[in-house]
């Protein structure tokens, strides 16, 4: 979603600053009140004249936006999410070439969408990694289609403590001359990153 302001919040017949961030999957407030809201507990969303109003937990919350954006955020949040598959950009006329394990619900779902699955060769590929050498092996073993332009999303555990973080993914993937365009969290412990060859280089 991408949406941030710093405005007042009412709740509990309190008034404080914050900065509020709309993120996907949650509401997050910081400053005079701090809390992180996911968007799936928060309802009776709605605009009134200037505040985005919303309960949680049986709390009523009022954000002092201003009507506009108020009303922006009000739509932003009654707006149902993207599916997994659209995130991923899988239809019924995709061909997913899937290294690794579809090892998480939300991925085995998303793939269900696809026109098929293969291990030779796709129009997307997922790689599901854990470790480097998963990724560097992944890397190796599709470059040819990477060459060609063929899209590529590594998918990998989220949060701290893993043998790969994003920052890793990143420069091991740039290294091997691909460049990130997208992310998507694909479900409460995996995240993916999207990367693909830059036109003026495709071929090489």
């Amino acid at each position: 979603m991408g949406h941030e302001a710093t405005c007042i919040c009412e709740s509990n017949g309190s008034k404080a600053e914050v900065k509020a961030l709309m993120e996907p999957g949650e509401l997050i407030l910081r400053g005079g009140l701090r809390k992180r809201l996911p968007l799936a507990q928060i309802s009776r969303i709605r605009a009134e004249n200037s505040s985005l109003c919303f309960t949680f937990e049986g709390e009523r919350f009022a954000l002092q936006l201003g009507r506009s954006i108020a009303a922006k955020w009000a739509k932003a949040l009654l707006k149902p999410p993207p599916t997994l598959a659209k995130k991923l950009g899988i239809t019924a006329e995709t061909k997913v070439r899937m290294l690794g394990k579809a090892d998480d619900p939300a991925l085995e779902e998303a793939l269900a969408q696809a026109k098929n699955i293969s291990t030779r060769s796709g129009s997307l590929i997922l790689a599901r990694v854990n470790a480097p050498r998963d990724l560097t092996g992944a890397l190796a073993k599709t470059a040819a289609d990477l060459s060609q332009g063929v899209p590529i999303w590594l998918i990998f555990p989220k949060g701290p403590g893993h043998p790969l973080n994003e920052g890793l993914v990143r420069s091991t993937a740039l290294a091997a001359g691909i460049v990130d365009t997208k992310v998507a969290s694909v479900s409460v412990t995996l995240t993916a990153l999207r990367f693909v060859r830059r036109k003026h280089e495709r071929g090489r």
